[in-house]
């Protein structure tokens, strides 16, 4: 059953992560270059964790995550979302530097702690971009994202803070995510010169 979970899990990666790429290609999506380079690095991180702390299958999502947010990433550096914020950039500076106390701890439980910390972090210039330009996103992605690491739950060998902490985190950060899409695109003018 758990193994079930975990590739219908892996599939909702697919479905989310295909369609967004194919959108950046089309120059119909422009991923934020700041918050994929720090997803890559934290999916990465967080696959290990929980790889070392027996998520067993429950790892699989992560892994084919990670794949894509390493590619995302690289096309972001090309197609990628060109109006960064001075914001932006503190917030990449933060989560930087938060990885220095990852580095030095070798507690995978402690690590991970540290990394959803700086992935939520990172996630702060891509929800600024989606409220003021909504249309350089789909809502998808984040939409597969909830339900991929809401499935990834239930498909975990152990349960601790290393194997759960960046799911439900991530169910809140993409819930988050596809709030700001779905009222951005329907509701209010967007302040398109807006700085934060």
């Amino acid at each position: 059953m758990k193994l079930t979970l975990a590739l219908i899990a892996a599939a909702l990666a697919l479905i989310g992560n295909i369609p967004y790429i194919k959108d950046i290609l089309k120059k119909k999506v422009q991923p934020h270059a700041y918050t994929w380079f720090i997803w890559t690095l934290v999916t990465t991180i967080t696959f290990s964790g929980q790889v070392a702390k027996g998520a067993g299958v429950g790892a699989i999502p992560t892994a084919i995550s990670d794949i894509f947010t390493i590619a995302i990433f690289l096309f972001s550096l090309r197609y990628g979302f060109k109006r960064k914020a001075k914001s932006d950039t503190a917030f990449l500076i933060i989560a930087l530097l938060s990885l220095i106390p990852w580095y030095l701890t070798k507690d995978p439980t402690l690590s991970v702690i540290i990394v959803v910390s700086i992935d939520l972090v990172a996630f702060i210039p891509s929800l600024r971009k989606a409220w003021y330009y909504p249309k350089t996103e789909i809502v998808i992605l984040y939409l597969m994202n909830v339900l991929r690491h809401f499935l990834a739950l239930f498909a975990l060998e152990n349960y601790n803070v290393a194997t759960t902490l960046h799911s439900f985190a991530m169910i809140i950060a993409n819930s988050l995510m596809v709030i700001f899409l779905y009222t951005q695109s329907n509701g209010r003018p967007k302040r398109h010169n807006k700085s934060i």
